[in-house]
């Protein structure tokens, strides 16, 4: 028997019980008092959500009133960690922190090992950062407009970078392609890293990628910023206009994050896991760390998670048919 499933009582979850007793208040589970909550994040150490994850943990922490142990489990594109999600007990001691892909994939790989809606319970889409379409600054095109005018000049002439077959950052390029009616090679890379290096340096002309990551190099005039990917202008660049008002008034991408749980999870502890996760990110120092990140955090209601996992499923299936992507 491990020690996750011992439930020896300690000294403080004695008082905790007796207090409780005492107050006549309902009793949290053993496994409340016991154990950690394991955070699942199905993605690599030093990336967006990781940031993310990171700098909430100890106001999740305190929330919840038990420590939060952040676990990485990159792999396929997210289906490895959110795999292990899925397979947890549902009572609220794993949990998984997710972006797009976890809708994405199942419209891009020809077999899942589960249903990225059925086999969760979405507690919360916690908010979105911003992404911006970025060009190496030798490229003869500053705006929407011109680059526009640029790929049809030339089709198939230029490089669309992105830092995955599949992933969001891949499937807001072809977005723009789309809207816009242009064509471009795409070429992608394994991991947001590199593609940044090589747009740097010329490798490749254009591309999606997540502002926090690519603020300083626009700053430095490493790469210029084309637009913002989402609906409105973020405070974290107000200077960089969005795709959107630049043309394509329907061009709206974000790379959003949220909380889910594996499948089952009672309503009780799912409401108890949100609020905790809202009340973390209220926190100060939290609001503080997204604003720096560029982060926009508007948490959902669990209903409002789930209506919003399938929209965005069935948004991503249909352009990820359009655009012929289909992964083993």
């Amino acid at each position: 028997m491990s020690q996750y499933t011992a439930f020896t009582l300690n000294r403080r979850a004695l008082l905790a019980l007796g207090t409780a007793s005492l107050a006549g208040a309902a009793l949290p589970a053993f496994a409340q008092l016991d154990r950690p909550v394991r955070l699942v994040l199905p993605i690599s150490a030093g990336s967006g959500v990781d940031t993310i994850a990171r700098a909430a943990s100890p106001a999740l922490g305190r929330a919840l009133g038990q420590p939060v142990v952040i676990e990485n489990l990159p792999g396929a594109g997210g289906i490895t960690g959110a795999a292990a999600v899925a397979k947890a007990a549902p009572d609220g001691s794993t949990l998984g922190l997710v972006s797009n892909n976890h809708v994405i994939n199942p419209a891009v790989y020809k077999k899942m090992p589960f249903d990225a809606v059925a086999d969760f319970t979405p507690i919360s889409v916690i908010g979105a950062t911003p992404l911006v379409l970025v060009a190496t600054k030798s490229l003869p095109a500053n705006n929407v407009k011109e680059l526009i005018a640029l790929l049809k000049s030339k089709p198939d002439g230029y490089n669309l970078a992105s830092s995955g077959n599949g992933t969001i950052i891949h499937l807001a390029g072809m977005l723009f392609l789309d809207q816009a009616g242009v064509q471009a090679q795409h070429v992608p890379y394994k991991g947001t890293g590199p593609m940044v290096t090589d747009l740097m340096s010329g490798q490749v002309q254009f591309g999606v990628v997540a502002l926090p990551a690519i603020q300083a190099h626009i700053k430095s005039g490493l790469v210029k910023a084309i637009g913002l990917c989402g609906a409105t202008r973020s405070p974290a660049a107000p200077e960089i206009p969005t795709i959107a008002e630049q043309g394509l008034p329907n061009y709206d991408v974000e790379g959003w994050f949220a909380v889910i749980g594996p499948a089952k999870l009672q309503a009780a502890e799912t409401k108890r896991v949100h609020d905790a996760f809202v009340k973390a990110f209220a926190d100060p120092e939290v609001v503080d760390a997204m604003n720096k990140q560029g982060n926009v955090i508007k948490p959902t209601s669990p209903e409002q998670a789930a209506a919003f996992f399938r929209s965005e499923a069935a948004r991503y299936a249909a352009l990820a048919k359009k655009a012929s992507i289909s992964l083993d």
